[in-house]
């Protein structure tokens, strides 16, 4: 027969043999996870380490890749900023030609050397009885000139700075020296409307002819076409 000291302790035993595939397995996992971080941590020194553990020729190399891309780009972007700065002179000059043709005809129109149109007024005078002077279209001439008139031509006269009416010996007048046919016209080009109001206020050109027996009228027009050009 067993005694309960020696049953006790078979019992004790066999327990203690069943917790041994425990413990083996936990041991198992813990060298599992620290391969895994030993793992880990050679990549990332791997990475972290390329160029470090490089041969001197791979270094050489790469250094030289790095620097020719290097002195690409610089030369890139030295081109790019010349030609940059031609488009830049060009603009210029381009802006520099442009403005003087614009100046060149706004001075050509004024001195009367070129065509013009723009809109204006058309002011006929017609004369009947043959009475108005020469003055009186220096009169009208001047009225309009000082309503802002910036191109007038008289007849086929193109008027300029140095204009002159007079008085034709076989009635009538002369501008510039050619003979004017009645009814007189007036092309002017400038403000229609400052024209027109100028020309009709009391005591103005229109009422001044009236008194002197003859008619104006004034049509306002949107484009006005002055052909008549002055020898430069």
């Amino acid at each position: 027969m067993s005694t309960p000291e020696g049953k006790g302790g078979r019992e004790a035993r066999r327990g203690s043999g069943r917790r041994r595939p425990g413990g083996r397995l936990l041991i198992g996992l813990l060298c599992a996870v620290l391969g895994f971080a030993v793992t880990a941590e050679v990549r990332s020194n791997d990475r972290s380490t390329k160029f470090a553990t490089a041969r001197q020729d791979e270094l050489v190399g790469i250094l030289g890749d790095l620097s020719q891309r290097s002195e690409r780009l610089r030369g890139d972007i030295r081109d790019l900023e010349s030609t940059k700065a031609g488009l830049e002179r060009d603009t210029q000059g381009q802006t520099a030609v442009e403005d003087a043709r614009r100046r060149a005809a706004t001075y050509g129109m004024l001195a009367g050397t070129l065509p013009a149109a723009g809109p204006g007024i058309r002011l006929t005078i017609d004369d009947p009885r043959g009475r108005l002077r020469a003055e009186d279209l220096l009169d009208a001439l001047e009225e309009l000139r000082d309503a802002g008139a910036e191109v007038i031509q008289v007849g086929d006269v193109r008027v300029g700075v140095s204009t002159y009416f007079a008085d034709a010996a076989s009635g009538g007048a002369v501008a510039d020296g050619r003979l004017l046919t009645r009814p007189y016209v007036f092309l002017v080009i400038g403000d229609p409307h400052t024209l027109a109001t100028a020309l009709n206020i009391p005591g103005g050109v229109l009422q001044t002819l009236r008194n002197d027996g003859a008619r104006g009228k004034v049509v306002q027009e949107q484009r006005i076409v002055i052909r008549a050009i002055r020898s430069p």
